[in-house]
């Protein structure tokens, strides 16, 4: 199975092209395959080269070797040890057509030009030069986590997808896992000593089952990624159904849960298919969804295994069909409308102009409970305003008219001059705008109504009756109610929707500090209660628990806490199990949709907390086992060899006459294993000491010019150079467990150390005393060092004797007492361990 992208455009400068042979599990043949390749293009003609292959001595891949160029790697040195690695400059001097590089995921020896072999590939590809290269699955990046759940095995060498993803082609190379088992078994892969041991461990069939399903998915989602670029560059607007891709078009109201039912059953019919729900917000951001939440809506289309998109869009039909059509859909769901007859026959409705527009994309319309409750009423006669300010427009409506007559009749002038009707008329208009202003829509009418028959009454011939003698003085009252009521109601709509602006902030400031507990790490149920009781203003805030018991509290803020939720003023659902009760102030109704969204966030808190109480038990079980299985080799072998030297030695004393001599080189022998033994068992004792929390530190101030030479004693004479003067300052700490750790440490810096003492001296700072253990070994590099202080693990060690534990008991130590242990590089060479130790409080 393979992809091909684009080839580059021919004025861009040559750029090589990449070809990427991905392989769903070591051993599958990939190596092979790629050989494979060059030696076909080598028959046609093709000028190619072998600039790095790895044949971990596998008889077939180096037979595919025969034949082809292979470009000599470089040598470089390492801390004493000689490594080969790409000549890069070798290959760009060569100029070939096509060169052949392995592992693509590799780490460069420090020295190398650069860090990474995919680095190498990029300046390879720079020059103009074809490449062919491999790389597993397994070191895909943004798999890493995942491959390392499946198999218990986390990759340290590991490259970025999108350097795989732009490869101009990646071909898949696979196998069945019982066939891949098969060549293990018959030694096709690795020695015969690592046979059963991988066979029973990373090779089992499952996790073989699930790294081919990883790499199916992930080359399927390239594949994918290839289409829609093909359809792009060759601007093909109609669906190509590749596969089934069902879109949702969602309003957040009721019925929404009944549409991604369906469309969830519809996916589950074809596999593979992709549920996609869409919810069109209007350009304003003002819209609101007619009833439930968007955030419920959310949740929902994650359980059924959807993913959800908002988008921006003047017209809803046309905003879905343009996703639709973007996200190459085969199927549109959208519910029958709930508008009632008269409006869809003069405004059509949703469904029918995404019929209209859908092209190929067919729609299905599904009809739900919601239609014969029609549609909620959006405002309604309410305002938004406060009651004092309705009160005093509705005052302003009656009073301000009349003021204003009032006036007009007493400047001075018996009777009603007509030249006083056009002033009039601009001081009522004025006099409705600033109604309007005060109390909203309903008082400006009014005042708008009053001001017509003042007008009529009073300023406009025949006076003080109601007929109008002149047509136009009725057109300009006419004319005058009109602008009045469409000052009224803009001003009233302004005050809505400033209205909402203010809430739709509100909301999303909550919103925002949702969000900010979460990227903090303060998403605790502790913390949602305390933060809806400060949102709503409420007396209590409670999350209870059901339980075959009972209700039981879970967290709470307030005072007076309900303790069941039928003793609260308000409650919302987070669970089956789980629900938030209020004590208080009643909530408005839209109040619910925030309440709703704390709700959910609570939600995703205890599935959170489960989550991770259960991968703290599956870890604390897998070190067991890990501890246990360790422990057993180690048991099988490290500690079979003193005892072994002890029997040898009693049965050379048990012979008979032994001469003196070898008599006493018996006994040392076997008085040295039982020394080594008991170190042994003394280093599983304190590890099961230290991982059962049953070490309990004795603090008290101590002199470490009096202590330390302790930790020291028994050491072979000139190894150890002592270096801690009368003058150092008193620590405080536990004698004893602080002599088990640089007793450990320093015997361990022994092992190692090539001739030179062993320093061990200390440094003083302002809070702490730095115990420095000083050897010039052959070091740990930077990215082991954490790894060394795990149980079991010798890295380079070949030493006889030991388990790999001291480390990792003088770690735990540490802990136990509060100090810090860290490694560091000794200058010229070697590793310096750092145990700082707090100065006690007269010495600070």
């Amino acid at each position: 199975m393979s992809i091909s992208r684009r080839a580059e455009t021919p004025a861009a400068p040559r750029r090589g092209r990449l070809t990427v042979y991905l392989g769903a599990a070591p051993g599958v043949g990939k190596t092979y395959a790629m050989l494979g390749e060059a030696r076909r293009r080598a028959a046609r003609g093709t000028d190619v080269v072998i600039g790095y292959v790895e044949t971990h001595d596998r008889v077939h891949t180096t037979e595919m070797l025969e034949g082809l160029e292979v470009i000599p790697r470089r040598e470089i040195g390492y801390r004493g040890t000689t490594f080969t690695e790409l000549d890069v400059e070798a290959v760009i001097a060569r100029d070939p057509k096509v060169v052949c590089i392995d592992e693509l995921a590799h780490t460069n020896v420090p020295g190398s030009r650069h860090t990474k072999r995919a680095q190498d590939v990029e300046q390879i590809r720079a020059a103009g030069i074809d490449v062919i290269t491999t790389v597993n699955i397994q070191h895909l990046e943004s798999l890493n986590d995942e491959v390392e759940r499946i198999t218990g095995v986390r990759q340290r060498e590991t490259v970025p997808d999108e350097v795989v993803r732009t490869a101009d082609q990646i071909q898949l190379v696979d196998m069945a896992p019982d066939a891949l088992r098969r060549r293990m078994a018959h030694g096709n892969i690795y020695k015969p000593d690592n046979i059963d041991a991988s066979l029973t461990s990373y090779f089992r069939v499952g996790n073989l089952t699930a790294l081919r399903e990883l790499a199916l998915l992930w080359l399927a989602d390239r594949v994918d990624d290839a289409l829609g670029d093909y359809r792009r560059e060759h601007r093909i607007e109609h669906p190509w159904p590749t596969k089934e891709r069902i879109v949702v078009a969602v309003t957040g109201g009721p019925e929404s849960e009944t549409l991604l039912r369906r469309a969830a059953r519809l996916c589950q019919r074809a596999k593979g298919s992709e549920l996609l729900a869409v919810h069109v917000v209007t350009a304003d951001g003002l819209a609101r969804p007619e009833a439930g939440s968007i955030e419920r809506v959310q949740a929902l289309t994650a359980s059924l295994g959807g993913t959800f998109h908002s988008v921006v869009g003047e017209d809803a039909a046309a905003a879905v069909v343009d996703f639709a059509t973007g996200a190459n859909a085969t199927m549109i769901i959208v519910g029958v409308s709930r508008h009632g007859r008269l409006r869809r026959l003069f405004t059509g409705t949703t469904g029918d102009r995404i019929a209209a527009a859908a092209g190929s994309i067919d729609v299905h319309l599904v009809t739900h409970d919601e239609i014969a409750r029609g549609s909620r009423v959006r405002g309604g006669l309410g305002s938004p305003l406060s009651r004092t300010r309705q009160v005093l427009g509705w005052l302003c409506a009656v009073l301000v008219p009349l003021g204003l007559v009032w006036l007009l009749h007493h400047d001075g002038i018996e009777g009603p001059i007509s030249g006083q009707l056009p002033l009039a008329s601009m001081l009522l208009l004025a006099a409705t705008v600033l109604v309007a202003m005060i109390g909203g829509r309903w008082p400006a009418v009014v005042a708008a109504l009053a001001g017509f028959g003042h007008l009529n009454w009073w300023f406009t011939p025949p006076v003080h009756k109601v007929t109008i003698a002149e047509p136009r003085n009725l057109v300009m009252l006419v004319i005058f109610v009109a602008v009045a009521v469409g000052v009224a109601t803009v001003v009233d709509r302004a005050s809505r929707r400033a209205d909402e602006a203010r809430q739709a902030r509100g909301e999303a400031a909550t919103m925002g500090a949702l969000s900010r507990s979460v990227l903090t790490g303060q998403d605790t149920a502790e913390a949602i209660v305390s933060r809806v009781r400060e949102t709503f203003a409420q007396q209590a805030v409670v999350l209870l628990e059901e339980t075959p018991q009972g209700w039981v509290r879970m967290a709470g803020a307030g005072i007076g806490y309900p303790a069941e939720p039928d003793q609260g003023d308000a409650q919302v659902a987070v669970d089956e199990t789980h629900v938030i009760v209020l004590r208080g102030t009643p909530l408005r109704a839209r109040d619910r949709r925030v309440l709703e969204a704390f709700a959910l966030q609570t939600s995703l808190v205890l599935e959170h907390r489960r989550l991770r109480d259960q991968a703290d038990r599956a870890l604390a079980l897998e070190r067991a086992e890990q501890t246990s299985t360790a422990l057993l080799r180690a048991v099988s072998h490290d500690l079979r060899t003193p005892l072994a030297t002890m029997r040898a030695a009693l049965d050379g004393l048990l012979v008979g006459r032994v001469p003196e001599e070898d008599r006493k080189e018996l006994v040392e022998s076997a008085a040295s294993s039982a020394d080594q033994l008991e170190s042994l068992i003394d280093n599983l004792l304190d590890l099961s000491r230290v991982e059962a929390g049953l070490v309990h530190p004795a603090m008290r101030d101590v002199s470490l010019e009096e202590s330390l030479p302790m930790a020291v004693a028994g050491l072979p004479p000139g190894s150890i150079a002592f270096e801690v003067g009368e003058d150092t300052p008193l620590v405080r700490t536990d004698s004893g467990l602080l002599e088990r750790i640089v007793a450990n440490l320093v015997s361990n810096a022994v092992r190692v150390s090539t001739g030179e003492p062993v320093r061990v001296l200390a440094h003083e700072t302002p809070e702490t005393v730095e115990v420095m253990i000083v050897d010039r070994g052959p070091g740990v590099p930077e990215e082991q060092r954490e790894r060394m202080f795990e149980p079991f693990q010798r890295l380079d060690d070949t030493s006889a004797g030991g388990l790999g534990l001291g480390l990792a008991v003088a770690r735990g130590l540490s802990e136990a007492l509060g100090i810090r242990l860290t490694a560091e590089d000794t200058p010229g060479g070697g590793l310096t361990m750092v145990v700082a130790v707090p100065r006690a409080r007269s010495a600070r």
